[in-house]
């Protein structure tokens, strides 16, 4: 598959099963990731891998962190999120301070980072999906996966094998979303 082929036609993958990538896949998501535009080249991210138990004890992470009045069925749901892949991995901006570099330039080439691994996945034939939800921005989830100051979740990529054929992406029409300035 060339690069235009990956830019152009992937898609996420939200059903997932075994197994997971492989070392070999694994190291090929990771070296994308760090082709990222990286401004000074603060290399503002780092990665969380998450398999086999891990993902029961992040379901338990998840579950605590909601709010104390938490229905049985919230917690439930909360406890199950991380098990719908083999491998999680959890993206990281790591926001420096830099007389050039913006904290929201930081945060973007993050998430450039996590494009990436999404873009390996795809021309590898790897499912994968970007979820975030309330619990990417929840300090108790941060302090848990052992967050530092000044770092936040960009991402929760889930990663595995498809369970049915990816869907074909939607042709967008590229006039509704270009155009020339000034008017």
């Amino acid at each position: 598959m060339d690069a235009l082929d990956a830019l152009l036609n992937r898609v996420s993958a939200p059903r997932l099963c075994e197994p997971a990538p492989d070392a070999a896949q694994r190291e090929l998501l990771f070296r994308a990731a760090l082709r990222a535009p990286d401004h000074s080249l603060l290399r503002p991210w780092r990665f969380l891998t998450i398999e086999g138990a891990a993902r029961e004890q992040l379901g338990e992470l998840f579950a605590q962190a909601l709010p104390a009045d938490a229905s049985p069925e919230a917690l439930s749901k909360a406890r199950a999120m991380p098990l719908r892949a083999p491998l999680l991995v959890v993206v990281i901006a790591r926001v420096q301070a830099h007389p050039k570099v913006p904290a929201q330039e930081q945060v973007l080439a993050a998430g450039c980072a996590a494009h990436g691994i999404l873009l390996s996945a795809y021309v590898q034939g790897i499912g994968a999906v970007w979820r975030t939800g309330e619990l990417a921005y929840n300090a108790q989830v941060a302090a848990g996966l052992g967050l530092a100051a000044g770092e936040q979740i960009i991402a929760f990529l889930y990663l595995g094998t498809p369970e049915r054929e990816l869907r074909t992406p939607q042709p967008l029409d590229v006039a509704d979303f270009v155009s020339a300035w000034p008017h």
